[in-house]
């Protein structure tokens, strides 16, 4: 079983905030330079066939979401969630591995995650992994998986509601093992200057304590 069980979810949580205001990963593909749009894209060898997983962006999600009407996740009523789910990581994950809660925080030090962390859009799987590969202050890109729950879930609640009404990053936890069933092979990082405006906005909410993660 992984350690990495839930990835950084208090800079997870506060990174998809600040998102829901910055540039999406389509824009940002689009507005970046030509030279600099191969930074951008992922696209990694594997051993299986490669699966393109195409959702829309946070923008995309909330530039519709006036018109959209928002049913509440529960663990009572969730089975009306298409998938598929993904889950981003710093870590190498083997395919049929389970992820599951109650591991310590990677990143605050006497934290116990008691869920695990994903979403129905790309995006936020993007983030978690850019986002736990540099507050590790490593080099690698991250990894971006594919995951199936094993159990019921529910909104992420500190995602819903906030900003914008509903779900917009279409985030969901459960205290129940997720299964890795694919790995993504190709998909958009950020910008690095988008990355790194994240990481300030993160260290200002950490700053004037509004960091806060209901787990």
């Amino acid at each position: 079983m992984s350690k990495d069980g839930v990835i950084g979810c208090q800079e997870r949580a506060g990174a998809l905030r600040v998102a829901q205001g910055l540039p999406g990963q389509a824009q940002v593909a689009r507005d970046a330079p030509a030279k600099h749009k191969a930074l951008l894209v992922v696209e990694r060898e594997l051993n299986s066939r490669e699966h393109p997983y195409a959702t829309p962006s946070i923008a995309e999600v909330i530039a519709g979401s006036a018109e959209a009407t928002h049913v509440p996740v529960t663990f009572e009523r969730c089975d009306h969630v298409p998938g598929p789910f993904f889950h981003g990581t710093r870590n190498r994950i083997t395919i049929g591995e389970r992820l599951a809660a109650g591991h310590p925080s990677n990143y605050h030090q006497g934290r116990i995650a008691n869920h695990v962390y994903f979403s129905s859009l790309l995006e936020p799987a993007v983030w978690a992994a850019e986002l736990a590969v540099a507050l590790a202050g490593g080099e690698e890109i991250g990894n971006v998986y594919v995951v199936e729950p094993t159990g019921p879930f529910e909104d992420d609640p500190n995602v819903t509601d906030k900003r914008f009404p509903g779900n917009v990053t279409r985030s969901y936890r459960t205290r129940q093992p997720m299964r890795v069933t694919d790995e993504v092979g190709v998909w958009e990082r950020h910008a690095p200057g988008v990355l790194q405006a994240m990481l300030e906005n993160l260290a200002g909410l950490r700053e004037q304590g509004l960091d806060l993660i209901e787990d």
